[in-house]
């Protein structure tokens, strides 16, 4: 059933294709205050009369139309709705800005010599910070276990509501929204954008224009800012960017990502959900006959048409071709030819439908946010309920749920310390002049503790072995102290001296062991001692 695809007899009647805007326009041009008038009258349009022949009036061949490789863009000019799912889409808009202005502003305090800023990916030293949680480069394994989850995240969520995420929470919905906010308020309507569109340059119109577009360049450079804080220290860099002290990269990376919102959000728009984001490609494919989406009840709603608002709808659909489910479209569909690829699931469209559906005595939700089967249940006279928990979607839960307590205990239980050992390769090993045997390593201690910290280092698994560190204990000795800075890598240069006859032959398994002096930690480290063998 997801793939059924419906047409209003509208669109049946165009010979197979997909009614145009000007189309539509021209077949209901009513607007909020004319929506139960019908359709607009049209001045009668005089056409050249055609030979039988296929040839004009005068008998001259048809000249050849040349088709366009792409269709050129039609402009949208959405108009504004009030109802549930608009102050849904405002409640997620505001809340979702919000958090991500206020987000590199919030302190949290880590310690000395610690940035306080909660959400940070410090580059340039080498550390992303969550709140409490200090992520190291060597565990960029926890972004592939946050891209999972955001990945089953999203099919969930699909599976469960549509195209939840398009229609409420994806970044471009969300900076468009807002940007159709601005030009809303500062230009009008619908109606009055169209004719301020249409109409002469006048100096009114500049106005307006200017106005909107130098409001959508300072919510794009606050929002190129904003994302800038999330990589450098927000106070820090609100102070260098307005005083000319940031570097050119700051200032290149603002302007970039500011430059992308004014081009997504002010001009792209539609055009992004609908060619570039691969999203809708695939999205159906998480969708069943239970997954909740925006559906036209066509049992109920046809035969369509023009109505008054004493008029009797017996024998008649409820729609009454007022258009306004396409006019308050983002994207610019009409929701009455069926589910399609441009649909981003916001439900606006529903909330117009509703608003006529009221104004004539009639029941809502013939356009619906609900599944195809409660849909067809409702039009053979069925009960309706929601099937929340079903095979995919408990699928979905358990990956869900096993990613996230991997990442949790893994979180929990990691180690604040860590060895890093390499073996010198050329050469494998010495020979002393008093003919013991001496290999070299390079010994790193990564210490993830706000505190410095002293180590003591030792081997095992050869007898009498002994150890040297260049800078820090010269002659060997069975035991060495390694200060290590706090949140800091220790690098040293560790020489293991052993005798020929302890040692199993050309290689012998032993092992390097840390141990913290303050806490008592122990790390085990294996490795090989090289010999001569024999």
């Amino acid at each position: 059933m997801i793939g059924r695809q419906w047409s209003s007899p509208h669109a049946q009647g165009m010979q197979g294709r997909t009614a145009t805007r000007e189309e539509r326009e021209r077949e209901t041009m009513a607007t909020a205050d004319t929506a139960f008038i019908g359709n607009a009258d049209e001045k009668p349009v005089r056409r050249r009369r055609k030979r039988a022949d296929g040839t004009g009036a005068g008998g001259e061949p048809p000249k050849p139309v040349k088709e366009p490789l792409y269709a050129s863009r039609t402009e949208i000019y959405p108009r504004s709705v009030k109802g549930f799912f608009r102050r849904l889409k405002w409640a997620a808009l505001w809340i979702l800005l919000g958090l991500y202005y206020i987000g590199p502003w919030i302190r949290w305090d880590r310690g000395p010599n610690a940035p306080n800023q909660a959400l940070l990916v410090d580059l340039p030293g080498r550390r992303a910070y969550f709140f409490f949680i200090e992520i190291w480069p060597q565990e960029v394994y926890y972004l592939t276990g946050l891209l999972i989850i955001g990945a089953v995240g999203l099919f969930l969520s699909t599976a469960w509501f549509g195209r939840v995420w398009c229609g409420f929470t994806c970044p471009q919905t969300i900076w468009t929204d807002l940007f159709m906010w601005v030009e809303r308020k500062i230009e009008g309507d619908r109606n009055a954008r169209i004719r301020l569109e249409k109409g002469p340059l006048t100096l009114a119109k500049v106005g307006k224009k200017l106005a909107t577009h130098a409001v959508w360049l300072l919510i794009s450079l606050a929002t190129g800012g904003a994302w800038i804080m999330y990589f450098i220290d927000a106070p820090t860099f609100v102070v260098d960017f307005f005083t000319g002290q940031a570097s050119t990269a700051v200032y290149s990376f603002t302007f970039l990502f500011s430059a992308t919102t004014y081009v997504l959000a002010g001009w792209a728009r539609e055009q992004l959900c609908i060619y570039m984001c691969p999203w809708p490609r695939f999205q159906g494919a998480m969708f069943d006959e239970d997954s909740l989406i925006v559906t036209y009840e066509e049992w109920r709603g046809e035969p369509r048409g023009a109505a008054k608002h004493d008029q009797s709808f017996e024998d008649r659909g409820h729609c009454v071709n007022c258009g306004l489910c396409w006019q308050v479209c983002p994207t610019g569909i009409d929701i009455r030819d069926g589910q399609q690829m441009a649909c981003i699931g916001c439900a606006l469209c529903v909330d117009a439908c509703n608003s006529v559906m009221s104004r004539f005595g009639l029941p809502p939700e013939l356009i619906t946010y609900d599944s195809i089967n409660n849909q067809l249940a409702r039009e053979h006279g069925q009960p309706t309920r929601l099937r929340m928990f079903r095979p995919r979607i408990l699928a979905y839960i358990g990956i869900l749920a096993v990613v996230v307590a991997v990442m949790v205990f893994s979180l929990a239980t990691r180690s604040r310390l860590e060895v890093n050992v390499l073996h010198d390769r050329s050469p494998l090993y010495v020979r002393l002049s008093d003919g013991a045997v001496r290999n070299g390593f390079t010994f790193k201690v990564l210490n993830m503790e706000r505190e410095a910290k002293t180590y003591t280092l030792s081997t095992e698994g050869i007898e009498g072995a002994t150890l040297s560190v260049i800078g820090y204990e010269a002659d060997s000795v069975p035991v060495v102290e390694l200060p290590v800075k706090p949140d800091d890598i220790g690098s040293f240069r560790v020489f293991v001296k052993a005798s020929r006859e302890n040692l199993a032959g050309k290689s012998t398994d032993m092992s390097f062991v840390l141990t913290d002096t303050e806490t008592g930690v122990v790390v085990e480290h294996s490795t090989a001692f090289f010999g001569p063998g024999g």
